[in-house]
């Protein structure tokens, strides 16, 4: 059978014209709406340090201190001007890339971050790798199962996978590999411009750790997508054509049905970065998250402010990341869809 003729030249240029027109509004809306997330999430960072009560002055200069030292110190911190005037500053700063100063140690909170930053990010990039290989080849694989022994195992081991914190999946992992078999060290960190063998030695346990929830979740999401994918009409006629069954699953079905797996990979990076709180207490990483923690401890409000916003940013850039991904995929449908129709006119 004769495949169905092309659409014109100048029909073609009007689809991409199209196209083109949709894609920059597209973007300003999703730059858009992040931008007004950054700037709430911005306000709100602000004022968990402001209503926190903490003193900074007092605390530095201790109990001695007398309530003039304490007001030169408060004019210091710039702490007496209005508060809209505080977060302006503050914000016209961060933007600039100065997130202030320590109130304790004095160091720049922008140096701080810029040392544990790459920490977070290798191992939460380590982290996604492992949740899209186990979460997608464990999804495909339960489709491709749908209803069979299979299929209800891999729902089964998600299901509980789910419910297990991070922290309890790090503490049986440094049990088994680095106490049991002493294979893989029970913590630290090595920077993977010093040695990538070894950074990878120290972070495949927390990255381990992390990935597994976000593995599950992805692995749920996909394998329902593909199950409904697999049903749809282009699919049988993708058959009809002759398409072999591994080139209409990961040439059409999978790009088609991989959407809402990859929306869960976005929401998981939030998931994934407020589980290192606890990871990096446990394998001793010197992360943003036990920056943070520390600051917490000491009431150092500007550190604690600036982990916060880098961290918000990484969500953020994240979620663009995503969004580009999905609207690539667009494009994808729409050739699989016309693949399902060129497919169904043959086979009648």
């Amino acid at each position: 059978m004769s495949a169905p003729p092309l659409a014109p030249p100048a029909r073609r240029a009007d689809v991409w014209r199209g196209r083109l027109t949709r894609a920059p509004r597209s973007a300003g809306r999703v730059l858009l709406t992040t931008c007004t997330v950054f700037v709430l999430a911005s306000v709100l960072t602000f004022a968990l340090g402001a209503l926190s009560g903490a003193n900074p002055a007092a605390a530095v200069l201790g109990d001695q201190a007398t309530p003039a030292d304490i007001a030169r110190m408060q004019h210091a911190f710039g702490l007496d001007r209005p508060l809209y005037r505080q977060f302006l500053g503050w914000l016209g700063h961060a933007l600039t890339g100065d997130l202030g100063t320590s109130w304790f140690t004095s160091v720049p909170v922008a140096d701080s971050v810029r040392l544990a930053l790459p920490v977070d990010l290798s191992i939460a990039d380590l982290a996604l790798l492992f949740a899209v290989v186990l979460g997608g080849g464990a999804g495909i694989t339960a489709a491709l199962h749908s209803g069979g022994r299979t299929d209800r195992a891999v729902t089964a081991v998600c299901s509980v996978l789910s419910t297990l914190p991070p922290f309890l999946i790090g503490i049986v992992l440094i049990v088994v590999f680095a106490v049991q078999f002493r294979a893989l060290p029970t913590g630290g960190y090595i920077p993977l411009d010093q040695s990538a063998g070894e950074w990878l030695r120290y972070a495949l346990l927390p990255a381990f750790a992390l990935s597994l929830d976000a593995a599950a979740s992805i692995a749920r999401q996909l394998r329902t997508s593909l199950v409904g994918a697999l049903r749809e009409n282009y699919v049988t006629g993708a058959a009809l054509r002759g398409l072999s069954a591994r080139r209409v699953l990961f040439g059409h079905v999978l790009r088609n049905a991989a959407g809402p797996a990859l929306t869960v990979l976005g929401m998981s990076v939030p998931v994934i970065l407020g589980g290192a709180v606890v990871t990096e207490k446990i394998f001793n990483l010197p992360g943003l998250a036990q920056l943070s923690l520390q600051a917490a401890e000491q009431h150092d409000i500007p550190v604690i402010q600036g982990t916060l916003l880098v961290t918000v940013a990484v969500v953020l850039v994240a979620n663009l990341a995503v969004d580009a991904a999905l609207t690539a995929l667009n494009p994808a449908a729409r050739r699989g869809g016309r693949l399902g129709r060129r497919g169904q006119r043959e086979a009648s």
